[in-house]
């Protein structure tokens, strides 16, 4: 397989590793807000909860139980964790003691700061091979403030990313939007990252669940996860504010769902999506020449790039996931249905032009010897 995935040598089957899930959001998006309904949730079991310091994350007082030095309990057998020193120390902490009984609990969420770009934790989690023997990434989930989302969108590069790299956005502080920001904020989140579901917190209440198991990135992840994770069923449409005003529709296109040609994209900003299918399956040699100039010319611009794959002679089709330069090992899909080689491919990326973006997917369609020019095209491309 491609030398750019990551499959730590520690990384091992002994155990199950504990699901984290990041939770990330833009200053005053409501993360706290949905982290204190979280904990009160009877159904979301028992949580590890890491924050910068628990003493300035807001968290409900009602539910603290006992303080100690790095360590707060909560009702419902949840705690939450303060970083000390970095991410990797404490996480190491919180397994060695949930090993030794000192600590229970089920999964770990991690809130963010309001200008932390996820990758870096996506990192952690896969390149410590202690870590990655122990955790893994459930999915990473963005709150967005209904209100002013579209205005900190138009602001804060650090928005637009974090909203990016969501496997799920939640949209906070709806009772306190307008119809037209509501619908502006729409656009925007269908540019940015239209494969995203999207849920509606009531006062920062979300369904159970509705946090968890968000990535396909799973042992036993099935042909349906994988779809729904590409591509995710189009939120029903709003009304347009300035229907008729203009002349403006009302029906909400969500791209992935287009994916019959070759290439579908929106632009937003400095970041902009595409995405492409193929019916035949990839010539390995393309598909890893392909992602290998990718990712050393380009990968640090590179914020999501993910799929399902079929490989020329390769039986089994597989999901891969990509943040920048680092890659999770691939997941095979064991439930394909046989006679079905489409591939689908998504790639969101900062700084690229369209052109450059377009043409970066297509040559996925190349095949050896049709055009002996195409890995110089494509370096040129990528290095621009």
């Amino acid at each position: 397989m491609n030398s750019k995935f990551h499959n730590p040598k520690d990384q091992i089957d002994m155990q199950t590793p504990t699901p984290v899930t990041l939770l990330t959001g833009f200053l005053g998006a409501g993360k706290t807000t949905l982290l204190n309904k979280l904990l009160h949730d009877p159904n979301a079991g028992r949580i590890a909860v890491v924050v910068n310091e628990y003493g300035d994350a807001g968290l409900d007082h009602d539910l603290i139980e006992e303080t100690a030095e790095d360590v707060v309990l909560m009702a419902a057998g949840c705690i939450c964790c303060s970083i000390r020193g970095d991410l990797s120390r404490t996480l190491m902490s919180l397994h060695t003691r949930h090993a030794a009984g000192e600590l229970t609990f089920d999964r770990v969420v991690i809130e963010t700061t309001g200008l932390a770009d996820p990758g870096p934790v996506h990192h952690t989690l896969l390149i410590d091979p202690d870590l990655a023997a122990h955790f893994v990434l459930d999915g990473i989930v963005t709150a967005v403030d209904s209100a002013l989302g579209a205005l900190t969108l138009d602001r804060y590069g650090e928005a637009q990313a974090q909203v990016a790299m969501a496997d799920r956005i939640i949209l906070t502080k709806t009772d306190l939007a307008e119809p037209a920001d509501t619908w502006a904020l729409a656009r925007r989140l269908d540019r940015l990252n239209p494969g995203a579901e999207r849920i509606e917190a009531v006062y920062g209440a979300v369904p159970s669940g509705a946090l968890f198991q968000l990535s396909a990135m799973r042992k036993d992840t099935t042909r349906d996860d994988a779809l729904g994770w590409l591509a995710t069923p189009s939120p029903k449409p709003q009304q347009d504010p300035l229907a008729g005003l203009s002349g403006f529709g009302t029906r909400r296109m969500d791209p992935l769902l287009e994916l019959g040609g070759p290439s579908h994209h929106a632009t937003d900003s400095r970041i902009k999506t595409a995405s492409t299918t193929l019916d035949s399956p990839i010539p390995a040699s393309v598909f890893d020449f392909w992602l290998d100039s990718l990712i050393a010319l380009r990968g640090a611009d590179i914020l999501r790039l993910k799929g399902i794959v079929h490989i020329q002679d390769v039986p089994t089709p597989f999901v891969f996931h990509g943040v920048q330069h680092i890659f999770e090992p691939p997941v095979p899909l064991h439930d394909w249905p046989e006679g079905d080689t489409t591939s689908r491919v998504v790639m969101i990326a900062r700084d690229f032009s369209q052109e450059d973006l377009d043409q970066s997917l297509a040559m996925l369609r190349m095949r050896p010897g049709e055009d002996d020019q195409t890995h110089g095209i494509m370096v040129h491309t990528l290095s621009v």
